[in-house]
């Protein structure tokens, strides 16, 4: 077993920082997920993502992260951005990201992350940047969280955070994480040499397999305004 845990960090490391051909593969499979993971968020309202920052929000980018440690740590993750446009979400546009580093941790933990995008600074910064430094490139903070939340505050950061993991909810800081686009993974689900831009922009159009996630953007959206209807009335 110590030999094993080792073993698996390094595969994990080397996953993570390998040339993005490492991320390329199963982006369908990050798009469903992208699915499950908003609704797993919905199923706690009250300690959930605020109404008013769903609303607002310019994109949204949804990752699951593997994290595996023994004494040496290694974490890789990847998932899809979505940006919203005059006619409604853009397709989605592959992304990853992976660390390694030490830590006193064993075993192995997946997390699953709604980053979102308050500003189109944002947006521009995954649409134009082959990565994307959270903290650097771009301002970052713990989200929100509940419905006890302030509506009509001035976004604190261009993008807010938040986690879950093992039905733990919270917001959480991921200052420093290094974002990247699979661009090999968008031209094989789009089937064309398509750039990120070209995607959050609106300018592609979404393949079919792409629905299931847009309508459960749709109804997040039809969700917030009918709770924001009710707290009026």
């Amino acid at each position: 077993m110590r030999l094993a845990l080792p073993v698996a960090v390094a595969l994990l490391v080397g996953w993570s920082f390998a040339e993005p051909r490492a991320f390329a593969d199963g982006l369908q499979d990050d798009i469903d997920q992208a699915v499950t993971i908003l609704q797993r968020f919905k199923e706690m309202p009250e300690k959930s993502i605020p109404d008013h920052v769903m609303k607002e929000a310019k994109g949204l980018a949804i990752m699951t992260a593997v994290k595996a440690g023994f004494i040496f740590s290694g974490e890789g993750g990847k998932g899809i951005v979505v940006a919203r446009t005059e006619h409604g979400w853009s397709g989605p546009s592959a992304i990853g990201t992976g660390s390694a580093g030490f830590g006193f941790q064993a075993g192995v933990q997946v997390s699953e992350f709604v980053l979102v995008l308050n500003t189109e600074e944002a947006v521009k910064a995954f649409a134009h940047h082959a990565n994307v430094k959270l903290g650097g490139d771009i301002s970052v903070a713990a989200g929100p969280v509940g419905r006890a939340a302030g509506a009509g505050v001035t976004p604190l950061a261009a993008v807010y955070t938040y986690s879950r993991n093992q039905g733990l909810f919270a917001g959480v800081s991921l200052e420093g994480t290094v974002i990247v686009s699979r661009n090999g993974a968008n031209q094989e689900y789009y089937g064309r040499d398509v750039t990120p831009r070209a995607i959050l922009s609106g300018q592609v159009k979404p393949p079919a397999g792409a629905e299931r996630l847009l309508a459960e953007l749709r109804r997040s959206q039809v969700a917030t305004g009918s709770a924001r209807s009710e707290t009026r009335s």
